[in-house]
């Protein structure tokens, strides 16, 4: 990031405070929902009518070029961090390079002439073109994805600007029409989210399965799993075995009979203390213990190691740690008292 770019993020973050379903919260905390108040003159929460237009242009943009909602995030995002979201033009000795536009992109780099580069719509075409050609982006947490777009200086900067881009997408998306569902926005960061798509295909302790401290959800390999919650990593380990005891790879698929266990799993502690357990990852989880998360980071992948006759997310909920069977709560109950129906198609 630019220097600047800082002196125009700083302006940014003054003004209202952002305002979430659970309450106030300041820009480097995390957000708990997704909703900002609008003005009358068009400005949404700390942003102005000026700021919300370039969000608006940018999430057009994504949607005319069939760019999944969280490339939208992604988008808004890299500009807030890169510009404030401001269409800024060359600044003379206060440019760093020749860096201009809601993305800082630079002529000497490829991406466009200096004309086409403080055009909105062209700048953000470039953006979305260079995301979706690097494969996984959808998988990745935003900051990586955006550094693998710009190649900033400050790798890490982007991250904090998730919350804000979400709702700022939320609301512009509910403005355009045919952009599909705002609410994929509010899935992405803020409150609670599904992990996976897919139907709940096992309940939790059934008469048939009364040791079945979870819900089991059908989803295809690969699947990307998403942290249900923000929250903290707290463990990310693999763990099966045949029945006499012998260790079983959790980089192969495991066996609903011959093998025990959770394979390749991660539990994540929430600011409520609860705590959440994906199980039978493909392979080793996308996260480290100790990692802080935002809700819709992705976490690792739908798989089939350990006890598992086929690819799905064992998904439990605890209501302390260490996560154990005498705190374990059914996760339909627990996810619906946070607004979130898992048994929905």
């Amino acid at each position: 990031m630019t220097g600047r770019a800082l002196a125009f993020i700083v302006a940014a973050v003054l003004g209202v405070p952002f305002l979430c379903v659970a309450g106030l919260l300041s820009i480097t905390g995390v957000a708990s929902g997704c909703s900002m108040p609008t003005s009358p003159d068009g400005g949404v929460g700390r942003y102005d009518a000026e700021q919300v237009h370039h969000a608006q242009v940018i999430v057009t943009v994504g949607v005319q070029s069939a760019v999944p909602v969280r490339g939208q995030v992604i988008a808004v995002a890299t500009a807030l961090q890169e510009s404030g979201l401001r269409n800024l033009g060359n600044l003379g000795d206060r440019n760093d390079h020749d860096s201009l536009g809601l993305f800082q992109q630079r002529p000497s780099q490829g991406w466009g002439t200096p004309a086409q580069l403080v055009n909105p719509e062209y700048a953000a075409a470039a953006f979305y073109r260079k995301l979706v050609s690097i494969p996984g982006w959808q998988m990745m947490p935003l900051t990586v994805a955006a550094q693998a777009v710009q190649r900033s200086a400050y790798p890490d900067a982007y991250a904090k600007w998730e919350p804000d881009a979400v709702a700022l997408v939320e609301v512009v998306a509910g403005r355009l029409p045919g952009s599909g569902s705002p609410s994929e926005a509010c899935a992405t960061s803020g409150g609670w989210m599904r992990p996976v798509p897919g139907a709940i295909v096992s309940g939790f302790r059934t008469s048939s399965r009364p040791g079945h401290d979870g819900v089991d959800i059908a989803a295809a390999r690969g699947t990307p799993i998403h942290a249900a919650a923000a929250g903290v990593v707290i463990r990310v380990a693999c763990n099966a075995h045949t029945r006499d005891g012998s260790p079983h790879s959790c980089d192969i698929d495991g066996h609903p009979v011959d093998v025990l266990g959770c394979g390749w799993y991660v539990e994540l502690r929430h600011p409520d203390a609860t705590v959440t357990r994906y199980c039978h990852m493909l392979r080793r989880p996308h996260v480290e213990a100790g990692e802080q998360v935002t809700v819709g980071h992705v976490i690792g992948q739908v798989g089939s190691s350990g006890h598992s006759s086929g690819p799905h997310l064992h998904l439990e909920t605890h209501t302390g740690q260490p996560a154990t069977k005498t705190n374990a709560v059914d996760p339909i109950r627990l996810f619906a008292q946070r607004g979130v129906d898992l048994t929905a198609p």
